[in-house]
């Protein structure tokens, strides 16, 4: 039987450790890598295209539920979750029918877990368990609320930001640039991410790489090709695409 290719996500070190020490001892199993974060771990499964993750939920700027978010419904590799979350998560995790080690874990619960993992991989419907997992990430996030502060390093200090008073956000590889009046803050994000955790009446993607605060904007002049030129109140000039055109009317409720 060709081993396991499996994948460990937690942003604690000891939590890494802890999993892997209970992984060395099965045959059947080969550790592909680690990741301390969600951005991390994206990365690590697209490269190394593991079957099983062991995932935390709660991570710093890409959480468990995030990276899922991101990967999308096909083919995602055998979930565990991995977490120290409340009651009502553990709750919505049951009904699902998606596994879960609550942190602190024993040897034989974690056991109990691989052996399920192994059963899902050797054959029970993966479009089955995609369902699921895409269904308890609408259930775990019903009336979530929209991002109100962001935590930024800088100068080895770490500010909090309120995101209302950002102007516009720019995606910058794994990063984003946020740009709030003469300061500029960056952030290990990816701009898909960031996009689902705002208000969606007040940012609104303009450019693939740009996320506008539409209370920043003073007016819109029409540019080639069925663009458009968006100048803030502070005279900066960014660029409405017309591939964003049409969700920027709606936005907007009327058209251009």
């Amino acid at each position: 039987m060709t081993a396991i290719r499996t994948l460990i996500v937690d942003d604690e070190p000891l939590a890494r450790e802890r999993v892997r020490e209970l992984l060395e001892g099965e045959s059947d199993v080969e550790i592909v890598g680690e990741a301390a974060n969600g951005v991390e771990a994206l990365t690590m499964i697209l490269s190394e295209a593991p079957q099983l993750v062991f995932l935390d939920v709660q991570m710093p700027e890409l959480d468990g539920f995030g990276l899922l978010r991101e990967l999308g419904s096909e083919g995602l590799p055998v979930i565990v979750f991995v977490t120290a979350y409340d009651e009502y998560a553990l709750q919505a995790f049951d009904v699902h029918a998606v596994d879960y080690l609550l942190k602190p874990f024993d040897r034989q619960r974690f056991c109990r877990s691989l052996a399920r993992a192994r059963d899902l991989l050797t054959g029970r419907d993966r479009n089955e368990l995609d369902r699921r997992l895409q269904s308890l990430l609408e259930d775990l996030r019903p009336g979530e609320r929209h991002l109100e502060r962001i935590l930024v390093k800088a100068g080895g200090k770490i500010r909090l930001v309120r995101v209302e008073e950002l102007d516009y956000v720019e995606a910058a590889g794994n990063y984003l640039r946020l740009y709030q009046g003469r300061e500029r803050h960056l952030l290990r994000e990816t701009l898909s991410n960031f996009e689902t955790r705002l208000d969606p009446a007040r940012f609104v993607r303009i450019h693939r790489s740009i996320i506008v605060n539409l209370d920043r904007v003073a007016e819109l002049e029409q540019a080639l090709h069925g663009d458009y030129h968006v100048r803030l109140h502070d005279g900066r000039r960014l660029t409405l695409t017309r591939t964003y055109r049409e969700h920027f009317q709606a936005v907007l409720g009327r058209e251009l």
